[in-house]
């Protein structure tokens, strides 16, 4: 089946030859809370590839198919985008002027780059030295207004719900229920390009919410007949912030995957009404496991995600290796951002700087070539 056509009807679905790509609200308008007259503001985000790597299957000890969601291929580079175009749309159709949100870094890009695009102000809370550099430069390069607060990201949050509440601001976390609404739109691209629901869905769990809108899109999709099942959604939370896992708020969350460094996640309650429904599971993977998903994935298939998004390759690996796959007739990881999210964090894991020569003798003796390469001329 077409990576296009309706499961069951097999009409066509997304972009086609005739209607070029407009963005997520304007290929599921039917499935959204939107009319027909309200103006959508896009940066035609959405419609990102699925992307089949066997040759990572193969290395994980993975049988089933295996694909990467790459949501790092969004206008500002990360999956947030799916809910911030629903979300500032809403804002705007209210009347709202100004926006806010609480941001490890890929909210505040979003947000940023949204409401430039609405013409509307932003204005971004972040935990003082705790976010990605490549992150924080979107959200300053947007022109919003970017406060670093003493604090870690609930700190942040807690913040913007007291700001929003007092001012006529409206909040773009994922509490708000357009974002979650907007997200949905990714497991239906998944359904559309495989012709079905996966059996199995990994995904990292920060605050809570990706996993509660795939889980809701997968749902909404069988319940209109464009697909046939709901996968096991299998969430990964960081270890050393892993509250779902844990069973209790983290007070200081620890990890190098900045981005789901989060010790009370906003969707808590959904994320677990997720995995209970759909059989699935929430577990944690160690820093060392997802720096290690995160190279075998650049190296192996040529994919640079940031170090929070290979938490979903490193969840295959970790049960892969405890052989419980054994069902799985195929599986989805989601690789949330982009990997120039964090280029310090690959230079710095990369171990070691370029030399500097000058001819090709040099060149030569850096790449350990001596007398083969005479001998290839």
């Amino acid at each position: 089946m077409s990576q296009r056509e309706n499961h069951k009807t097999g009409g066509p679905l997304g972009p086609t030859a005739a209607k070029p790509w407009r963005g997520t609200i304007d290929a599921y308008r039917e499935l959204l809370a939107v009319s027909p007259d309200t103006s959508i503001v896009t940066l035609y985000e959405g419609n990102t590839p699925l992307i089949p790597v066997p040759r990572l299957a193969r290395k994980l000890g993975v049988s089933a198919p295996l694909y990467v969601k790459y949501e790092g291929l969004n206008p500002t580079g990360s999956f947030k985008d799916r809910g911030m175009t629903l979300a500032v749309t809403k804002a705007v159709e209210a009347g709202a002027r100004a926006i806010m949100c609480a941001s490890t870094g890929n909210t505040s890009a979003s947000a940023a780059a949204f409401a430039a695009r609405a013409g509307i102000e932003a204005i971004v809370l972040l935990p003082a030295g705790k976010v990605a550099l490549g992150k924080l430069s979107q959200a300053l390069q947007h022109g919003a207004r970017v406060v670093a607060i003493d604090g870690n990201f609930d700190d942040c949050l807690n913040l913007v719900k007291a700001l929003t509440d007092k001012h006529p601001i409206t909040l773009v976390n994922s509490l708000n229920p357009h974002r979650i609404e907007g997200q949905t739109t990714a497991a239906y691209e998944v359904c559309d390009a495989l012709g079905d629901a996966p059996s199995h869905l990994f995904i990292p769990v920060g605050n809570a919410g990706n996993i509660t809108a795939y889980h809701r899109g997968f749902e909404r999709y069988k319940d209109a007949g464009r697909s046939t099942q709901i996968p096991k959604m299998m969430g990964f939370q960081a270890a050393g912030s892993a509250p779902i896992v844990l069973g209790h708020i983290v007070e200081n969350p620890e990890t190098l995957a900045t981005a789901i460094r989060i010790g009370n996640p906003a969707s808590w309650k959904l994320a677990e009404a997720a995995r209970d429904k759909s059989g699935g599971i929430i577990d944690s993977v160690t820093d060392e496991e997802i720096l290690a998903a995160w190279h075998l994935l650049a190296k192996s298939e040529g994919i640079f995600c940031e170090p929070a998004s290979a938490a979903s390759v490193a969840g295959v690996l970790k049960l892969a290796a405890r052989d419980e796959l054994k069902d799985a007739e195929s599986i989805v990881c989601v690789l949330t951002g982009h990997g120039l999210k964090d280029p310090d964090r690959a230079v710095a894991e990369a171990g070691e700087v370029p030399r500097s020569v000058a001819d090709l003798s040099a060149v030569e003796s850096v790449l350990g070539l001596g007398d083969k390469a005479g001998a290839n001329r």
